[in-house]
């Protein structure tokens, strides 16, 4: 069974994800739809033939995934595809998940990712986060802002990502793409060489501990723009996340400084169409002075008042979105209903 024949036919299949678990056969998931790719079941002896097969396409050293029992990495296979994966260990065997990353970077328009959202490539200094769960296109969105910056102002890019997804060619900016842990030992690490970097934009892949978020703050409040991304569903949860990551004696501090660096806060949701393929929905709340004052005070219970009340043209509210899908028929109003903030609210809106 070969690891390459497997990928490329997933790829053709236009699949999103590979998963080899022992016990199963190698399975690819094409629009939510679970659907083999090999005959029989693999024992744990094939799979973990397959998975060192990948870590050798990938140039990297096995033990890895041996001594500390998980281990993300990427690889790409030329004219097929790059391949996010992460590999871990499970009932004493080993098991792989690979995502199917495009070489070229996606066309925003057509994964629906809000003119408001790309404007966001003109701020020049400040925070902005994706945010939404595993698997709903927040590293996608970032790639296209990042592009946009790319393709329309002279300047100098630092991406730091574990793994790396989208490569960036150098067009009107420079971009250095720095990998965690074969270029940086840590994102906090990066992150402060980043500083030293001459950057203009910093994208971060992800904020995962209380020494990075505290960098990244620092760095947006001395005039860089530094994009990333959180696991949080919604504006208000998202910035209670960010506050909450500190001890409590430094909170109060800490919303004040949000408060001032924080531009914007996107979140996005793959979900299911009718036709059987799946759509990303979005809520964006841009910071305006009431906002800025919630968040310094503690008030962030009231955020979704101010994005869901449809005054501010700046913001835009999920419940919307998913009303406008029903309005044109691309989604039942039963998935609406189940993936709304508000579903009462949202009943009587549809």
């Amino acid at each position: 069974m070969e690891i390459v024949e497997l990928l490329r036919k997933a790829v053709s299949m236009r699949g999103s994800d590979i998963f080899i678990v022992p016990g199963a056969a190698v399975t690819v998931k094409v629009n939510n739809d679970m659907q083999p790719l090999s005959e029989g079941r693999l024992s744990p002896a094939m799979t973990e033939e397959l998975v060192r097969k990948m870590y050798e396409l990938a140039h990297r050293e096995y033990g890895i995934l041996s001594r500390e029992g998980d281990d993300d990495f990427s690889f790409a296979i030329l004219d097929v595809s790059r391949f996010r994966c992460n590999a871990y260990k499970q009932r004493g065997t080993v098991a792989a998940i690979c995502r199917i990353v495009n070489f070229e970077l996606p066309d925003p328009s057509a994964m629906g990712i809000p003119q408001m959202v790309l404007d966001m490539a003109n701020l020049r200094s400040g925070m902005v986060l994706v945010t939404g769960p595993a698997g709903s296109g927040k590293s996608t969105t970032l790639a296209c802002v990042v592009d946009r910056i790319n393709s329309t102002r002279s300047a100098h890019i630092v991406t730091i990502e574990d793994p790396i997804e989208y490569l960036h060619r150098h067009k009107k900016a420079l971009v250095s793409q720095r990998e965690v842990p074969n270029d940086a030992a840590t994102f906090s690490r990066a992150l402060r060489a980043a500083l030293r970097q001459a950057p203009d934009v910093v994208m971060l892949g992800e904020m995962r501990d209380l020494d990075t978020v505290r960098t990244a703050i620092t760095a947006a409040e001395t005039g860089h723009l530094l994009l990333s991304s959180l696991h949080t569903i919604g504006a208000a949860k998202t910035v209670d996340r960010m506050i909450d990551t500190f001890p409590a004696e430094q909170q109060a501090q800490i919303r004040v400084q949000l408060s001032m660096v924080l531009k914007a806060v996107v979140s996005q949701r793959l979900v299911p169409t009718v036709d059987g393929g799946r759509v990303a929905v979005f809520e964006v709340m841009t910071i305006n002075p009431a906002i800025q004052n919630m968040i310094r005070d503690g008030r962030t219970h009231q955020i979704d008042n101010v994005i869901y009340g449809g005054s501010d043209k700046t913001m835009l509210s999920m419940d919307a979105e998913l009303a406008r899908l029903v309005r044109e028929r691309r989604v039942t109003r039963e998935i609406a209903l189940l993936y709304a903030a508000n579903p009462e609210t949202l009943a009587k809106r549809i």
